[in-house]
């Protein structure tokens, strides 16, 4: 699961910056979603360790009566221009220094490589597999690491236009397992009626809002 709407007024790239939590919006989502798994096998929810993850896990380890485990390997991909606004005229890219970030989009070097997001992301789901093997789990992490590891199991080429990401605030990416082969991947939006219109994929980004660093 992504995690829902953060309050971010200022409109910065937050990453991996702590202090950023779910709006009221973002809350309303988590509360959505963990409606929409309430009748659904969960033994284990488990978050990324920043606070909007972990507050998203929240509603969902209530309804089923659990604590949320915590596991690093989900966390927002790292990026070098966390705490800043990203953008040509107001933001970031205007200055030069910054523009050799820029080199290399299928690295990213601007960022954690790719093939790193996918080991680590990879390795936590197999081990929430292993936590709730013959019944559900629940992990909830950033948009750029779930985009990265479902493009790696669909046999997919790991840059892309981050605009066309399948990966909307408060979604779920589901992985079948069978024994403890990945035999499958589903996409669903429990919360799409309460996501701004700007953050669906496809839409134009706005300022702070640059899709290409993940939330």
């Amino acid at each position: 699961m992504r995690h829902g709407e953060v309050e971010n007024p200022e409109g910065v790239l937050y990453g991996r910056l702590p202090g950023y939590r779910l709006s009221e919006l973002g809350r309303r989502m988590a509360e959505r979603v963990a409606e929409h798994l309430a009748e659904r096998d969960v033994t284990y929810v488990v978050a990324s360790p920043l606070e909007r993850a972990r507050e998203t896990a929240a509603p969902i380890s209530a309804a089923h009566g659990l604590d949320t485990a915590v596991d690093r390997r989900l966390i927002e991909a790292a990026n070098v221009f966390e705490g800043k606004t990203f953008g040509v005229g107001d933001g970031a890219l205007r200055k030069p220094g910054n523009w050799p970030y820029l080199r290399n989009p299928f690295r990213p070097s601007w960022g954690e490589p790719y093939v790193d997001q996918v080991v680590r992301m990879r390795a936590a789901l197999d081990a929430a597999r292993d936590a709730a093997r013959g019944h559900e789990a629940v992990c909830v992490s950033h948009q750029l690491p779930i985009w990265i590891l479902r493009s790696y199991v669909e046999r997919r080429r790991l840059w892309h236009d981050p605009r066309k990401r399948q990966c909307t605030l408060a979604s779920l990416t589901s992985f079948t397992y069978l024994g403890d082969r990945l035999v499958s991947v589903g996409y669903t939006e429990p919360a799409r009626d309460l996501v701004p219109a700007h953050l669906l994929a496809g839409a134009r980004p706005v300022k702070g809002g640059s899709p290409g660093f993940g939330a």
